[in-house]
């Protein structure tokens, strides 16, 4: 028994030598994503030689609680200062924002918002009631305007923020005035420049706002629609009494 115990000590020394003495690590215990907020559930400490811990490697789980994922973190994989960060300007919407796009808010109600069940991250539909005939029923249109757009948040909670709405906020949350999921007034959608001027357009002249259609994820396809009149609503059967009707109204107004 002795000359093992003398044994294994000269393989610990000899190990030790050559790659340090065993230090503490924190580790992913899971994937993070990007902007996701880093607590004791995701993480988790491990012992490694101290040649294999990084020189910028968090040493505890404390250290890391409550702060940002500033890039996809994997799976055991070791958490460094510079993969993180806390929450600030630099983890704001505008980050979120792709390139040559634009964030754009639009005030939102129930009734166009699927119910507010729209949540930061998903993918919708722009319809838009337009009058351009002063208020002529037969020559009013509805039309999808956009489709496939991005909602990049909805009123102040963005992608990745917590989904602790209905619960109540720890302190510590509350000081870092981290985004949650909330009640809101308000989408931001991800438009093209000129897709902003599109909005910008319909909601100071057509008097109505647009609504929102929620689309599932994995369905990014953009497909031809046409535009709806009072005619595809009554269909064929009323058409013709309609048609009669709203030229025999036209010819009383002399248009």
């Amino acid at each position: 028994m002795f000359m093992v115990h003398t044994y294994v000590e000269d393989k610990e020394s000899e190990y030790q030598r050559n790659y340090g003495r065993p230090t503490t690590v924190v580790v992913a215990d899971r994937d993070i994503q990007e902007l996701e907020l880093i607590d004791d559930t995701k993480v988790k400490v491990k012992t490694v030689p101290k040649k294999f811990a990084h020189p910028d490697a968090f040493s505890d789980i404390k250290s890391v609680e409550n702060t940002i994922a500033t890039v996809s973190i994997v799976k055991g994989e070791i958490i460094t200062k510079p993969r993180v960060t806390y929450p600030g300007a630099k983890t704001g919407l505008s980050r979120q924002v792709s390139p040559d796009k634009r964030a754009f808010a639009l005030d939102i109600t129930e009734r166009q918002a699927a119910g507010k069940l729209i949540k930061p991250g998903d993918r919708v539909d722009v319809i838009a009631a337009i009058d351009y005939s002063s208020g002529r029923k037969d020559m009013q249109k509805t039309k999808t305007v956009l489709q496939d757009v991005l909602i990049l948040s909805t009123g102040k909670s963005m992608t990745n923020s917590l989904p602790i709405y209905g619960v109540k906020t720890p302190r510590e949350i509350k000081r870092m005035n981290a985004n949650v999921y909330e009640r809101y007034n308000t989408v931001t959608l991800e438009l093209s420049p000129y897709d902003v001027q599109k909005m910008v357009f319909l909601l100071t002249y057509s008097g109505n706002r647009p609504f929102l259609s929620l689309r599932n994820n994995s369905d990014q396809k953009q497909v031809r629609i046409k535009s709806t009149s009072i005619f595809d609503v009554l269909g064929n059967d009323e058409v013709a009494g309609a048609k009669a009707y709203f030229s025999e109204q036209n010819k009383k107004r002399g248009q």
